[in-house]
């Protein structure tokens, strides 16, 4: 007798849906509001991410990623480029897997930005970077090295405030339970 295995996206219910449109609404609005300068941008949007991940999981985690990535960039009339949307996908894979039915603490969400800044920020995105504008990646490397160092340590503290706020927890109660 033969075997098959089956991959299917989990179902939503009305609820999910709605907060994960709702949320992925939040991002691209957040997406718009960055702290920056000439060398160095922060943007709150991977709190977005995260919590996408941590509620829904890595599947629908990735789709919400690469259509906010895509979304985002038509609605900016920017250049689009699959790269960025294969990063968004990534780091959205990372949150899932250390979020997803997990507890929280610092370890995790440690591992998980520390996992995100080395393959993503600085290792894909740097790519990404070298590929659009034929930059030499030592040239671009120091200033995101030094950016990632600056911005880290305030994205840990900021996921563990945020998924770990009663507001939070009350909300993914809810769709959990789903009355």
């Amino acid at each position: 007798m033969k075997t098959m295995v089956r991959t299917q996206l989990p179902k939503l219910d009305t609820l999910s849906m709605v907060t994960m449109g709702l949320l992925m609404a939040v991002q691209l609005v957040v997406s718009r509001f960055t702290i920056s300068n000439q060398f160095m941008r922060l943007s709150f949007t991977f709190l977005v991410a995260a919590l996408l991940a941590k509620w829904f999981g890595p599947w629908w985690g990735m789709m919400t990623a690469a259509l906010v990535d895509i979304v985002g960039t038509l609605m900016t009339g920017g250049p689009y480029f699959v790269g960025f949307t294969i990063s968004a996908i990534v780091g959205s894979l990372i949150y899932a897997l250390f979020f997803y039915r997990q507890p929280i603490t610092w370890w995790r969400i440690i591992v998980a930005q520390l996992l995100v800044v080395v393959l993503v920020n600085i290792g894909l995105n740097s790519e990404w970077l070298v590929i659009m504008y034929h930059t030499p990646l030592w040239g671009i490397l120091p200033v995101r090295l030094m950016k990632e160092a600056v911005t880290t340590p305030i994205q840990i503290v900021l996921l563990y405030v945020v998924l770990k706020s009663h507001v939070i927890q009350n909300l993914e109660h809810r769709l959990k339970t789903k009355a």
